[in-house]
């Protein structure tokens, strides 16, 4: 099968690229997969070293650099909005509350994506609103999981405590009531990724008046599923 693109100069840098799949190679090893002149290959290889695509390691090899991991990371993010969103309305349509979906951002967690009710409260949070790690079901979510260290700083200045995460993890799912906000409660459960790491939360959010003083009890089965869903089609996805 012919790989060629028809671009000689992007077929050779995938070559280059192909070749560093495999592992770390020096340039004569890189001149031996490819079977590029020495003289192209480096020059491409130190190309793509500019643009952060190739780095090195201690021993001077060329092998895959961070730009991928960056590239790859906005391609899940990407994902996983386009996954969401139809979860997210059927489940504000399931609940008849607004649904939210947030990833965390160092000490912060983002609204990435949601569907609103049509009326009622509109209180939720807009898209892009970043919120504290320090309240609210979504942030226990999001920091339940963590490894022991970073869950110990992140209960510094929180509403909630290590017990509180402890039955989240017992239960597979979060509630909150007054936490963030006086008067609104909420609901979340986490959406995991590669390796069964917690990569974002879903939640439905509301009045008191509507998800009472027991959010889990009305809505924690239906969060769980869009959770359960999203994370499925991520995997299937990848």
């Amino acid at each position: 099968m012919d790989n060629s693109s028809g671009v000689g100069v992007l077929d050779k840098a995938v070559l280059v690229l192909n070749a560093l799949e495999a592992g770390p190679a020096s340039l004569a090893q890189l001149v031996q997969a490819t079977g590029l002149a020495r003289p192209t290959a480096h020059r491409l290889a130190v190309a793509l070293e500019h643009h952060r695509i190739v780095s090195r390691d201690t021993q001077g090899r060329f092998v895959l650099g961070p730009r991928l991991s960056e590239l790859s990371t906005a391609a899940g993010e990407d994902r996983l909005l386009a996954v969401a969103g139809p979860v997210l309305i059927h489940l504000r349509d399931l609940t008849g509350e607004s649904a939210q979906l947030y990833r965390r951002q160092g000490d912060e967690r983002v609204c990435v994506a949601a569907a609103e009710r049509a009326s009622g409260l509109r209180d939720t949070v807009p898209v892009g609103s970043a919120l504290p790690m320090t309240a609210g079901s979504a942030a226990q979510i999001l920091l339940a999981w963590e490894e022991p260290d970073r869950l110990h700083r992140g209960l510094r200045g929180a509403k909630f405590t290590a017990a509180t995460l402890a039955s989240v993890r017992r239960r597979g799912w979060a509630h909150s009531v007054g936490e963030r906000e006086q008067g609104v409660a909420s609901v979340s459960a986490p959406i995991r990724g590669a390796g069964g790491k917690v990569i974002a939360a879903v939640s439905v959010s509301g009045p008191i008046e509507r998800l009472t003083r027991t959010p889990g009890r009305m809505h924690a089965a239906p969060v769980l599923a869009a959770a359960e869903r999203i994370t499925e089609a991520m995997r299937r996805a990848n």
